[in-house]
């Protein structure tokens, strides 16, 4: 008598295993690469601002060794209120560095110079909007005060 062997093999309780595997952590690498590109986006978002608040503090400066190189005119600075450059101005004057605000920092920048000629005592700050800030669009402030 033969004995026939069968032929029929009966299917592996592991089928299809490995693909589920291979697609999920296809999924979990995608997952964690848009999370990468997310941090990067508001990694640079940030670095705007930043530069921002770099440009302005750089600006309050120039200002005080604009005050310092004119001191016999110290009260000639005072705007008292926040105020915008007009495109006009020599440079080395209140105008220009007020137009300079307006070019280096943001198109809406104004500054702000209170003087007392008694205390030889200046407040300058430079105020902007900027959208790139974290929660939105906020009205970043910088005020240094400093004896002429």
């Amino acid at each position: 008598m033969k004995m026939r062997l069968n032929s029929f093999k009966r299917p592996s309780d592991q089928a299809g295993v490995s693909l589920l595997e291979v697609l999920i952590s296809v999924l979990v690498l995608a997952i964690g690469i848009l999370g990468i590109a997310a941090l990067q986006a508001i990694t640079l978002k940030n670095a705007g601002s930043s530069a921002s608040r770099t440009q302005a503090s750089i600006q309050v400066y120039s200002m005080f060794d604009i005050i310092r190189g004119n001191r016999g005119n110290i009260s000639g600075y005072n705007t008292n209120t926040f105020v915008a450059g007009d495109g006009t101005g020599d440079p080395g004057s209140m105008a220009a560095w007020l137009n300079s605000l307006q070019t280096t920092i943001a198109p809406d920048a104004m500054g702000r110079v209170i003087c007392t000629p008694d205390t030889q005592i200046c407040e300058v700050g430079v105020r902007w909007s900027d959208e790139r800030a974290t929660g939105g669009s906020q009205t970043q402030e910088i005020v240094i005060r400093s004896r002429i």
